[in-house]
C-alpha cells in the first residue's frame, strides 16, 4: 500500500513538473518568434509591463481579497478551537503560522492566499463553520495549509502570467493590423502574430487550468498526510460543502462578483456546485454522501466540462482521496 502511494506521489510530482515545463516552453518559443519579427525593444517593455503588473496584483492581492470576501482576522481569544487546529496542523506541515482570518459569507468554503508584504493567510467562512464538524474543517484547513507549503500562489501567479502575457501581445498585433498605421496596417507578419498568439493563449490557459487542478490533488494529499484520517475527514467535508453550495442558488448569485474575482483560491468551486451536485443524492450521513459519489461514473461530458475548471470533478477527487486511506 505504502509502494502504492509513493508510485502516486511521483506520478503526480512529475505531472505537476511536466505541465510547468510545457507552459514556458510553450510560451519560451512563442516569444523567440515574436522577437524574431518585431522590434526587441517594444516587446521587451511590454513584458517588462506585463510583468510588473502581475507582481503587483500579487503583492497587494491580500488586501483586495479581504475586502471582498470580508475576511475579519481573529486572535486565539476570538475563536480558540480554530486557533488551536491551525496552529497544530501549521506545525505539521513545517510552515509559520499563518494569518486566521474569518470571512463573512455563507457559502461553506475556505482559501489560503499569501504576498511578502502581507504575509500568508488562511480563512473560513461563516458558512464552513456553519456546515461541516470539527473534524471535517480540520480537514479543510489541511488541505489549505497544503497550498501554503507548496507555494501554490507563487506557482499559479507564474503560470497564468504566461497565458496573460500571450493574450496582450496578440491583441496588440490584431489591433495594429487593423487600426495601425500605413506601416503595420495589413501587416501579414503582424496578423500571423496574433493569430497563433490568441492559439497560444488559448492552450496555455488549458494547460494552466490542468496544473490547478493538479495543485488541489497535491493540497488533497497534503491533508491526508498530517491530519489523522484525513482523506475520510475531507471526502466528507468536500460532499457536503458541494451538497450545501447547491442548495444556496440565490446567495450564490448575489454574492458571484466576489466569487469570480478569486475563486480559484478556494478549496472547491461555487460555479461547479451543481453540476457536482447532480452527483449527490440527499442522504443521511456524511459516509452514505460520500459513497453516493463514488459510485458514480464519469461522464464524456464531465470529462470535457472539467478540462474549464480550476478545481477537479469531485466524483475524481474523492476516488483520489479513498487510495489514500490506510
Amino acid at each position: 500500500m505504502q509502494v502504492e502511494k509513493n508510485l502516486s506521489l511521483l506520478k503526480l510530482r512529475l505531472s505537476m513538473l511536466g505541465t510547468l515545463a510545457i507552459i514556458i516552453g510553450a510560451s519560451t518559443a512563442f516569444f523567440a518568434l515574436i522577437l524574431s519579427l518585431f522590434e526587441s525593444l517594444n516587446i521587451i517593455l511590454l513584458v517588462i509591463l506585463v510583468a510588473s503588473f502581475n507582481i503587483i496584483q500579487w503583492l497587494f492581492a491580500p488586501h483586495l481579497i479581504k475586502a471582498l470576501y470580508k475576511v475579519k482576522e481573529v486572535k486565539y481569544e476570538d475563536s480558540p478551537r480554530l486557533y488551536s487546529i491551525v496552529e497544530q496542523l501549521s506545525i505539521k506541515s513545517g510552515i509559520k503560522l499563518p494569518k486566521i482570518g474569518i470571512s463573512n459569507i455563507s457559502i461553506p468554503n475556505a482559501f489560503a492566499y499569501s504576498s511578502p508584504i502581507t504575509g500568508s493567510h488562511v480563512a473560513v467562512t461563516r458558512g464552513l463553520l456553519d456546515t461541516l464538524d470539527e473534524e471535517e474543517i480540520e480537514a479543510v484547513l489541511g488541505h489549505e495549509l497544503g497550498h501554503l507549503k507548496h507555494k501554490d500562489v507563487q506557482i499559479m501567479m507564474v503560470a497564468s502570467f504566461l497565458p496573460s502575457l500571450c493574450y496582450i501581445i496578440a491583441r496588440s498585433a490584431l489591433f495594429s493590423s487593423l487600426y495601425g498605421g500605413r506601416r503595420e496596417k495589413g501587416s501579414s507578419a503582424t496578423i500571423l502574430i496574433g493569430v497563433i498568439g490568441m492559439l497560444a493563449y488559448w492552450v496555455l490557459t488549458m494547460f494552466s487550468l490542468g496544473l490547478s487542478r493538479l495543485r488541489e490533488y497535491y493540497a488533497d494529499r497534503h491533508s491526508a498526510t498530517i491530519v489523522d484520517d484525513g482523506a475520510r475527514k475531507l471526502s466528507e467535508g468536500l460532499a457536503k460543502i458541494v451538497a450545501q453550495t447547491a442548495n444556496m442558488k440565490k446567495r450564490r448569485q448575489r454574492e458571484a462578483v466576489s466569487f469570480n474575482s478569486f475563486k480559484a483560491l478556494f478549496i472547491s468551486d461555487p460555479d461547479r456546485a451543481e453540476s457536482d451536485a447532480r452527483q449527490i443524492a440527499c442522504l443521511t450521513s456524511d459516509q452514505e454522501l460520500v459513497q453516493k459519489v463514488l459510485t458514480k461514473k464519469l461522464t464524456t461530458i464531465d470529462r470535457f466540462m472539467e478540462l474549464f475548471s480550476s478545481h477537479p470533478n469531485i466524483i475524481k477527487r474523492l476516488k483520489a482521496l479513498q487510495s489514500l486511506r490506510s
